[in-house]
């Protein structure tokens, strides 16, 4: 079954905590503090796996994790780095926020392996923060915290070439015709449901990928139908092959069709000015031998389209005719472009669109040592630059955590004279 749609939860590991332990041996009474640091969590990665061509696998799991950082141990022993997460998913998925709808990676061209969620970074052992007032340290720093992130995939084929036409127009008779492709033709609206890949080969030309995408409908812009499901899958083709029905069979007229269908491509906002565009009159079988002038279909489409820069060619799906040269068109039409793929650019960046920021700040209270604790990153960079065995130390850092609100989350917390306040490895009585 093909599946173009999934929306999972992935998870970073967690970095290890740091530990908390003394050197303890024979004749060493007081050997220090020797606790390790915490391993690295593991991080999420996404990546191509060419054996795969459909979201399907994510149907019956509903979240990806990657492994925790181990704890540090004692005598300065770190922990295990946690194992890194790999998710296989087919060329051309799209990855995006699932709350924004942001692109966070495109998994086509050049893109085969991309890193999506850093896993948390470590903590310091007890170790790092002995210094000449305080040789014995009782606390060590914990690993940084794992980041989950919900994500929607989408996968967009990678075809060179787009069928698009109105429901029953005898698109997937012309794939079945020339390709390895084999879609199930039948007489009536949305055979395809989904898009259908063909390679197609020609002798002495470059062959190329056509797609048979899912029929569509007035409204398509809206989602009506199929809607989005469809217009989504042509945005990666180069080349759109335009599928009519010449003769009309379904009492709707040809120019009419091109018109509804144009209008909802450019809609969805896809620049037709900027994608060729080849209309294939199809159904001439159909179309009476005897009729001429004004009434023939093929000539009123390449009056109104061959001006505008549209080839029009008359073919048969069912017969076989025409087709060849149709063919050999689209593949040199084809080697005058560019070969890249299209690859939509990042919008979402998780490690800085979700990071709390480096002036953020957490307090928390510890029942257990009844002590207010305060980290954030810059206050553990203020802490290496600052000497608090000085009065200028001092001041500055009572300064700093005035000036940085620390103080005003401490008062809201609760905190009285005389409690204890703890900034990484260094403690200090609250006075106002």
């Amino acid at each position: 079954m093909f599946i173009d749609k999934a929306t999972i939860f992935i998870q970073s590991g967690k970095g290890g905590d740091g530990h908390v332990s003394f050197r303890r041996e024979k004749f060493v009474p007081a050997g220090g503090p020797d606790g390790g640091d915490g391993g690295d969590g593991g991080s999420v990665y996404f990546i191509v796996d060419d054996g795969l061509n459909t979201l399907g696998d994510f149907r019956h799991k509903g979240k990806y994790a990657a492994e925790h950082g181990e704890d540090g141990k004692k005598k300065k022993m770190a922990g295990r780095r946690g194992q890194d997460l790999y998710i296989k998913v087919p060329a051309g998925t799209v990855v995006r926020e699932a709350q924004s709808g942001k692109v966070i990676c495109d998994m086509s061209g050049d893109n085969r392996c991309v890193r999506v969620l850093k896993g948390g970074k470590g903590g310091n052992g007890n170790q790092h923060y002995a210094t000449s007032t305080m040789q014995a340290p009782k606390y060590a720093q914990p690993g940084q915290p794992a980041v989950t992130l919900e994500v929607r995939l989408e996968l967009k084929v990678i075809a060179d070439v787009g069928l698009v036409g109105f429901p029953s127009v005898g698109k997937s008779t012309l794939l079945s015709m020339v390709s390895n492709a084999k879609p199930k033709v039948a007489a009536y609206h949305f055979t395809t449901l989904s898009p259908i890949l063909g390679v197609v080969d020609l002798d002495g030309a470059p062959g190329f990928v056509m797609a048979d995408l899912p029929g569509l409908i007035e409204g398509a812009a809206d989602g009506a139908g199929l809607g989005h499901q469809f217009l989504a899958h042509i945005e990666r083709t180069k080349l759109l092959v335009h599928v009519v029905d010449a003769a009309g069979t379904e009492g709707r007229d040809p120019i009419e069709d091109i018109e509804a269908i144009n209008h909802e491509l450019e809609r969805y906002n896809i620049d037709l000015r900027n994608k060729k565009q080849i209309i294939a009159a199809n159904k001439m079988d159909l179309i009476p031998a005897d009729i001429s002038g004004e009434e023939d279909p093929v000539r009123r489409i390449r009056e109104k389209y061959e001006p505008l820069g549209y080839e029009v060619y008359p073919i048969s799906a069912a017969t076989g005719s025409g087709i060849k040269e149709l063919l050999y068109h689209i593949s040199d039409t084809l080697a005058s472009m560019p070969r890249e793929v299209k690859v939509f650019e990042s919008e979402f960046d998780p490690e800085t669109d979700l990071a709390t920021g480096e002036d953020s700040f957490t307090v928390t209270y510890d029942e257990k040592r009844e002590e207010y604790l305060v980290e954030g990153p810059k206050i553990e960079k203020m802490l290496g630059y600052t000497n608090l065995e000085t009065e200028k130390g001092l001041a500055f850092l009572q300064k700093f955590i005035e000036d940085n609100g620390i103080t005003a989350k401490l008062r809201e917390m609760g905190v009285q004279e005389g409690d204890i306040v703890r900034l990484y490895g260094h403690t200090f009585e609250f006075y106002d």
